[in-house]
């Protein structure tokens, strides 16, 4: 795999700035992707086996008084984007770990490379994969009889709020990855926290129907409040303020989740 400090020694200007870190490390990864063609089928195929299992598994549920949608997989299909964002975005870290393991990350963190380009390099590489993912569930749904009248500005926003929900998941995913520096403790904390994450939300259940702590809590939730923001911008006539509200709400949690990922290099530097 080849390695930024191959690019961009110890010795490197450091007029290098945080772009040109950026747009290398996310090369890297890109590279790295490539050349595993069977990761590539399997994130891609996850989100549709999700999409077509459980489109089938609770399509009975509009039929519950209070449903607000009669098409369960035009409900379920931009819930199952956001779901697919989270997931994958959890596996971030392993990356990092990798590194760790090799003596990259130790080789990177001692050359000029900026921190944040480290991280956004990687965390651009994870969104590249959420764009594709977004786009082949939204294929797969609108196949099987999904219908949205939002336009080009629905499909915009939620794939906008998806590579939110990827990067601030992501960021999360490999500060986690910094601190505890074992890929035991980073799976088991990413289950711990995602599942909760999509059950508290709104990703296959309308909240009319769903008991009052859920909705309480799925207010707190980042996950839910992508999918209610692509539902609103999907809809026939869109609540553009609630999609601005929401979309603000994500955004706050992305960048403050990514300035502490970034953070988290000082105490890993700390610790080796």
């Amino acid at each position: 795999m080849t390695t930024l400090t191959a690019t961009l020694p110890a010795t490197a200007p450091r007029r290098t700035g945080f772009l040109a870190h950026t747009r290398l490390i996310t090369g890297r990864w890109l590279r790295a992707s490539y050349r595993q063609p069977a990761l590539i089928a399997f994130t891609l195929i996850q989100p549709a086996i999700w999409l077509l299992l459980f489109g089938q598994l609770f399509k009975g549920v509009v039929n519950i008084p209070g449903f607000s949608d009669s098409s369960y997989i035009a409900f379920l299909t931009p819930g199952i984007v956001m779901m697919t964002a989270l997931m994958t975005s959890g596996w971030a870290g392993t990356t990092f770990i990798a590194d760790m393991e090799r003596g990259v990350m130790d080789r990177m963190l001692a050359s000029p490379v900026s921190r944040g380009g480290l991280m956004a390099g990687q965390l651009i590489s994870n969104a590249t994969t959420t764009l594709i993912q977004t786009i082949l569930v939204f294929a797969i749904g609108i196949a099987a009889g999904a219908r949205y009248h939002g336009g080009a500005a629905g499909y915009l926003v939620t794939i906008g709020v998806s590579m939110l929900v990827g990067i601030a998941f992501g960021s999360l995913s490999n500060a986690v990855a910094l601190l505890t520096r074992q890929q035991e403790a980073l799976i088991g904390i990413f289950q711990f926290v995602s599942l909760p994450l999509t059950f508290m939300s709104s990703i296959m259940i309308d909240p009319a129907v769903a008991p009052h702590w859920v909705n309480v809590a799925a207010r707190f939730n980042p996950v839910d409040w992508a999918a209610i923001a692509a539902r609103q911008a999907l809809a026939a006539d869109p609540d553009w303020s609630s999609v601005l509200r929401h979309s603000a709400y994500l955004l706050a949690f992305t960048l403050l989740v990514g300035w502490l990922s970034t953070r988290a290099f000082r105490t890993y530097q700390r610790s080796v």
